[in-house]
This record gives structure tokens, C-alpha cells and sequence, in this order.
């Protein structure tokens, strides 16, 4: 474990305990972390949350997710820091630090999958396992400058893995360059069951672009036309359903309700101290109603429906991952929850249709990184990962 050098304080500090990989393989001669929320035999499993860590005991398993790595001769060189049960967009955890952003250290790293993002930005490791559920992959690629994918809701296995809402939680990963990107790609995700053809329909929905400031939109505007030289003109569409206000709140009630539902009884049994943010967003899911959570789940059906149809087998969106670059370190709560309040009404078009999404680092503003993203139909990862590569190849 690279723990005496970890210049990012990314990693946890676990007994360097070793873990076994195949000695050949498709990832030969790559190392990777894990998020603390995978199982890795012979360590513990945190989730970012002292009673969590305390509760765990040393684990006899290995996730599936991590195995696939080791199986394929990627090399395991640690756990890295989560944000507190996996809550949050901040990189920020009240118990273990705020990992720095490799990119940008003045700015944060973006969570949930902080460590794992910094470790990768760093160059602590060639890859590495987060977690997707509200953005916690998307948003740390965006901040980090980084390529992450959230896959179909289902693709990769998350046996072995602590939940923070099921029914939206994805294993995803980041590399820093798009060739170790798509070698950990074609481990993970297997082959396609929803193949996209050569050519495809880009969409510009422009309904989610019309978030962005001005001066964002202008940085956009060169990795946009690098994305449209690889891939063909981009379309304008509309993909919010009903209104913007009810996406965002139908998400939010969600990933609540099944939030507190994962980790209710813990804090109502040990009432463990919580980090800020934290406690509130959990005092919040708490009082997320039958009502809310059943009108939730009847729009979900109904928006995967429409954006099943608005992208059929061939079409692709091309959206902001982000509303803008990371946020400064030194930035209030009451400002980062804003920041990420913003990020989930983009964020969520992925988590609620269970439909895949890649973020490109290809734009920067302010000596910042800023991702661009590309999200296809279900089934559609590994195709969307040979678009990333087309467009990496693109010059700029």
C-alpha cells in the first residue's frame, strides 16, 4: 500500500494486508484502490463511519467487483476514503479528511468516492472502485479531471458491497486516460446487451444546458465541438419530464427514503455522531412519506419510459456532468449544498432511468478540469466507452 507516500491522504490507514491477483492478465501491470464500501478479504469495511468500521471485523470475502480486478492481474494497493456512509457529493469526511484533488488541490474532490478520486488525480494508482448512486462517481470525475462511468443500473455486481440506496446504487470507476479506461471497461462490463450502431443520433437536450452560466457554457464549447467532430452533429431535445423541480424531488425522495430504510437503524440504535451535512440529509429522509415515495417511484417508471423512447437503439446524449468546475476547498456548507443540490438535477437523468453515463475530461475553466458527458441507452456501457475513446482520439 502506498500509504508512506499517500501525498493526498486518500487511503485508509489499514494494515498493509496482501491480496492476491493472477499473475497474467488483461490488466497486468495496473494497480488499483477500492472505495471503503467494497469487501476485500483480509481488511475491514468502513463506509466512512466509525461504528460502521467498529461493526465490521475483518472480511473472509472479496466483492465480486474487486475479484473480476485481481482475476485480470490488476494489482490491489488499498481502501480508500469514503464520504460518510457514502451521503455525499463533498468530498469531505468529518472522521477521515477531505482527499485532495490531484488536478487542483485548491478546489475539492468530490464525493462519495473521494479517496478513490484523489488517488487516481494523484497518480497514487492507475484506476480505481467508487460508487454511483446520486453522482459519486460523475461528480469527482468532473472535479478531478478524471474519465468515470456510472454503468446500468444492475451491470456490475455490488455483492459485497455496503448499499446506500439500492435501487440506485452503481459500481464505477476512474482512470486518468481513456486506454487504461477501457481496459478496466472491458472486465468490468462484459458485452453489450444493447449495442450501439456506427452511427449513432447525438442529442443535445438542451433543456439541461440551458443550467449552465454563461461563462460555462463557453468553456464547453471547444469539448463540445471536439465531441461533435468525433461523433456527428448533436440534435437539440428536451429530456426533462414534467418539470425540472419534479425530477429533482423525485430523486431526492428516493434515494431517502431508501437511505434511511439502509441506515435508519444504526443511527437510531447507536446514535452515531454524524458529520455535518450528513445528519441533516439523514433527518431529512427520515419524514420522506409512503406518499412521496410511491408518487416517486410512479414517475421514475414513467421517465425511463420517456427517455427509452427519446433515445431508442441508437440514440446518445452529449450533457455537462456538472454545472460547473469543483468548488473551492475553502467554500461554506451552505454553499456546497447549493453546489450540490445543482449537480443532482443533472445527475439524477442517470440514476432515475438506470441508464449509463461516461464523464470526459476534455474542458477546463479557470485552470480547473470540467467534464463532459455522454449517457446511452440501457446496456449500451461498453459502446459508450468506444465513443469516449473516438472522441479521446479526436485532436481538440
Amino acid at each position: 500500500m502506498p500509504l508512506i507516500n499517500d501525498t493526498a491522504h486518500a487511503f485508509l490507514p489499514y494494515p498493509d494486508t496482501p491480496v492476491e491477483h493472477a499473475a497474467t492478465g488483461p490488466l497486468t501491470g495496473l494497480c488499483f484502490a477500492a472505495k471503503d464500501l467494497f469487501d476485500v478479504a483480509g481488511y475491514p469495511t468502513g463506509g466512512g463511519q466509525p461504528f460502521v468500521l467498529a461493526m465490521s471485523g475483518i472480511k473472509t470475502r472479496t466483492a465480486p467487483a474487486v475479484q473480476q480486478l485481481l482475476d485480470a492481474g490488476a494489482r490491489f494497493v488499498g481502501k480508500t476514503v469514503t464520504d460518510e456512509l457514502a451521503f455525499s457529493m463533498n468530498g469531505n469526511n468529518a472522521h477521515f479528511g477531505a482527499p485532495i484533488n490531484g488536478a487542483v488541490p485548491s478546489r475539492i474532490s468530490g464525493g462519495s468516492s473521494s479517496g478513490s478520486a484523489a488517488a487516481v488525480s494523484s497518480t497514487l494508482c492507475d484506476f480505481a472502485l467508487g460508487t454511483d448512486t446520486g453522482g459519486s462517481v460523475r461528480a469527482p470525475a468532473n472535479h478531478c479531471g478524471l474519465y468515470g462511468i456510472r454503468p446500468s443500473h444492475g451491470r456490475i455486481s455490488l455483492s459485497g458491497v455496503l448499499d446506500l440506496a439500492p435501487s440506485l446504487d452503481t459500481c464505477g470507476y476512474f482512470a486518468r486516460d481513456v486506454q487504461t479506461f477501457a481496459r478496466v471497461s472491458s472486465v468490468l462490463l462484459g458485452a453489450d446487451s444493447q449495442a450501439l450502431p456506427d452511427s449513432i443520433r447525438l442529442l443535445m437536450p438542451s433543456d439541461i444546458w440551458a443550467l449552465l452560466d454563461a461563462d460555462v457554457v463557453a468553456a464547453q464549447a471547444a469539448p463540445l465541438a471536439r465531441v461533435e467532430a468525433a461523433l456527428g452533429k448533436a440534435h437539440p431535445t428536451h429530456v426533462v419530464l414534467d418539470d425540472l423541480e419534479a425530477m429533482y424531488w423525485h430523486f431526492r425522495y428516493i434515494q431517502g427514503r431508501e437511505a434511511w430504510t439502509v441506515n435508519g437503524p444504526l443511527i437510531e440504535r447507536f446514535c452515531p455522531p454524524l458529520g455535518p451535512g450528513i445528519a441533516e440529509r439523514f433527518d431529512w429522509s427520515r419524514r420522506v412519506t409512503d406518499a412521496q415515495w410511491t408518487m416517486a417511484n410512479s414517475y421514475r417508471e414513467r421517465f425511463k419510459k420517456h427517455l427509452t423512447d427519446l433515445l431508442g437503439t441508437d440514440g446518445v446524449l452529449v450533457l455537462p456532468t456538472s454545472p460547473d468546475i469543483a468548488p473551492l476547498r475553502v467554500e461554506n456548507g451552505d454553499t456546497l449544498e447549493s453546489y450540490r443540490n445543482r449537480s443532482i438535477q443533472m445527475l439524477c437523468i442517470a440514476g432515475l432511468s438506470g441508464f449509463p453515463q461516461i464523464s470526459m475530461p476534455l474542458g477546463q475553466r479557470l485552470d480547473a478540469p470540467l467534464g463532459l458527458s455522454l449517457l446511452g441507452p440501457a446496456g449500451s456501457d461498453l459502446s459508450l466507452v468506444k465513443l469516449a475513446q473516438r472522441v479521446a482520439a479526436q485532436v481538440g
